[in-house]
């Protein structure tokens, strides 16, 4: 249908400005692919709530859960000995495995079956210093309003040798508020904020950050989509302006630091 309406345009419209849309829109097409303005089609995406509110998990894996699981695969060589995870043991069972001697479940309140230890992290001097051969801590550290604190005690806990494995959001929805939940997002770190966060404790030489996310996989995500609704290309492409997930690896030195 474009092309017959387009032989129309070209009679209707008066030749100069003929001459001037066609020559605007080879400049488009060859600028950067971006439709008009007034032409952009939203779609499906053209509504004031979400697909899903549930981050899309009523509709298939939660799409920064498939980055969570990329970074751990990346690394389950380091899910070994005594493994320490926050709320359950869910990413300690699947990338740990028989490698794992003794796992641990941390939570900030009482009454969860599954934690070995209660303890908050900004607080934590009752766990012992040098305990854990790797710290799972997924999502966690957005909703620890001292996180200078948190990490610290992170860092204290590991022993030398021990590896800490953390994600954050980037780009999402807020999920947890005060008033409505016992515990809130107070955060959105970047990159460039968890390098400068790890190496307040780590040596910058033993850490090392990961972002994934594009723009297309933010928008699916804010909107609720499931990661199975992208391809693997809407997936994995990798768009540092468009950062939907934060991951960081922290060797704690095998030998304490001296000045």
């Amino acid at each position: 249908m474009v092309r017959p309406i387009t032989r129309v345009a070209k009679y209707v419209i008066p030749d100069p400005a003929w001459r001037w849309a066609r020559s605007r829109y080879k400049h488009w097409k060859s600028a950067d692919n971006s439709p008009p303005i007034g032409a952009v089609d939203f779609g499906d995406f053209r509504r004031l709530t979400p697909i899903s509110k549930k981050f899309g998990a009523d509709r298939g894996t939660i799409l920064d859960r498939y980055y969570i699981e990329v970074f751990l695969g990346q690394h389950r060589g380091d899910v070994r000995g005594r493994v320490l995870e926050i709320g359950d043991n869910f990413y300690t069972l699947q990338f740990g495995g028989d490698e794992v001697t003794k796992s641990d479940v941390l939570h900030v309140e009482a009454g969860n079956p599954l934690a070995t230890i209660v303890a908050d992290l900004t607080s934590a001097d009752e766990v012992p210093s040098n305990t854990f051969d790797c710290i799972i801590f997924t999502h966690t550290i957005q909703m620890i309003y001292d996180i200078h604190a948190g990490m610290h005690h992170l860092y204290r806990i590991l022993k030398p040798g021990g590896v800490l494995l953390m994600t954050t959001h980037g780009t999402s929805k807020v999920g947890r508020r005060l008033g409505k939940d016992n515990w809130c997002v107070y955060w959105r770190l970047t990159e460039d904020s968890v390098q400068r966060l790890f190496s307040e404790s780590f040596q910058a030489e033993n850490v090392s950050v990961q972002g994934y996310g594009n723009i297309f996989a933010a928008t699916a995500f804010l909107y609720g989509l499931a990661a199975e609704e992208l391809t693997p290309e809407e997936l994995d492409t990798y768009d540092p302006d468009y950062q939907v997930l934060v991951a960081a690896r922290g060797v704690k030195p095998l030998e304490p630091v001296t000045d």
